[in-house]
């Protein structure tokens, strides 16, 4: 599947809603066997806490060239439970039912893999596609 931009981002991102650069920019691993895409879903609120594994913090170096989105490779402390087959990168706000979720990403390294409450680092693609694009 690779990255899917989720359509009511695409629609926060026109009313600029959405400020990569600017926003507090994180991304939840995620079980696929709890959690399914969905084109409809929009918030955080849509993911159950089941499928969520670990968040990340914020992202850092991030860049938007060319319509590409990019941030540097991500580390998460202490990473436990059930298999991670996924990432979703989603706007912090502080609030599950607000925070808008962007891009659906499978194409990560590792992947899949089992959480043994190790630090776990995620690298995202370091091809023309990076984390996502427009």
């Amino acid at each position: 599947m690779a990255s899917l931009l989720y359509p009511l981002a695409k629609e926060s991102f026109l009313k600029g809603e959405i400020a990569l650069q600017s926003n507090d920019i994180r991304c939840v691993l995620v079980d696929t066997g709890a959690y399914t895409y969905s084109a409809s879903h929009q918030f955080l609120s849509d993911v159950a806490v089941g499928a969520r594994i670990a968040v990340s913090t914020a992202l850092q170096s991030k860049t938007t060239t060319s319509g590409v989105f990019d941030a540097a490779d991500i580390t998460i402390n202490g990473v436990s439970g059930a298999t991670v087959e996924a990432v979703i990168v989603y706007q912090h706000t502080g609030s599950d039912g607000t925070a808008r979720l962007i891009a659906y990403v499978d194409n990560i390294t590792p992947q899949p893999f089992i959480p043994n409450s190790g630090n776990v680092t995620i690298t995202f693609d370091n091809g023309s596609n990076k984390i996502f694009g427009i």
